[in-house]
């Protein structure tokens, strides 16, 4: 053991590793990242470029709705493969919290997500480089030309605790089942509901129930990255439906370990 690195810390980031590497020994690292890069660029193509506009508002819309794809790809296996394999027994056995185990999981999980779309922000480099020559053709501008750094990074921050949100739910899934394709598929089905309660409570005239509805929408908290704000109530609320589902699934792991 590393001196100064505490055994907790130490024993999460030893699971967090196996987790990342596991995800590039077979091929579904490789499919996730070659899908969500060309899945970004094509929307891209199709919304902000296909529209002759600098807005990408739209374009993140989208890319949040491919989540009801990508995420199950990598949630689908953390914990039904270590029923499959047989090998869960071991991991509820050894001297490991497991709190770290579900941690490190997640943390693997989260990293691939959130540097995948880190890279994905390349995209948006082309957009700047047209701003500057357009820019530089026109004597006087009166009005802004080019994308708004503000929305990208609202944005883009947005976006990525929605994939925390997202992950942690995979992850509680997972834990539920051995079937890798029913987890996957349970997934599916618990992320189309969070993203369409928003069009949903449009139909809705019953305000109390529009209102416990539009609690739990996810699309709703959203406008205002979209807007090139940081809404911190947004912020805490993603954070906190991360927070509620790692938890549903240490106590899961918890009444297994004891039951």
């Amino acid at each position: 053991m590393s001196a100064g690195i505490p055994p907790t810390v130490y024993t999460m980031f030893a699971i967090y590793k196996k987790e990342l590497r596991s995800y590039f020994i077979n091929a579904i690292g490789y499919v996730y990242v070659g899908v969500f890069l060309a899945a970004a660029a094509l929307l891209l193509c199709y919304t902000t470029l296909g529209s002759s506009s600098y807005r990408t508002s739209t374009y993140f819309t989208m890319l949040i709705f491919s989540f009801i794809v990508l995420i199950p790809l990598l949630t689908m296996k953390l914990f039904s493969e270590e029923k499959k394999l047989r090998t869960e027994q071991l991991l509820l056995t050894a001297p490991v919290r497991i709190w770290e185990m579900v941690l490190g999981k997640f943390l693997a999980a989260y990293t691939l997500f959130g540097g995948t779309m880190l890279v994905s922000c390349i995209n948006f480099f082309p957009l700047y480089a047209y701003a500057y020559e357009e820019r530089a053709a026109q004597d006087y501008v009166s009005v802004h030309i080019g994308p708004s750094t503000a929305q990208i990074v609202g944005c883009t921050i947005g976006v990525l605790l929605i994939g925390a949100a997202f992950i942690a739910i995979g992850v509680f899934v997972s834990s539920l089942t051995e079937n890798q394709l029913a987890a996957a598929i349970i997934t599916v089905a618990i992320i189309v509901v969070m993203l369409i309660l928003n069009l949903v409570n449009n139909f809705i005239d019953v305000y109390a129930i529009r209102f416990v509805i539009d609690w739990f929408c996810f699309m709703s908290r959203f406008n205002a990255f979209q807007n090139g704000y940081i809404d911190f109530s947004a912020i805490i609320y993603y954070l906190s439906i991360t927070g509620v589902f790692l938890l549903l699934t240490v106590r899961v792991y918890d009444k297994r370990r004891w039951g």
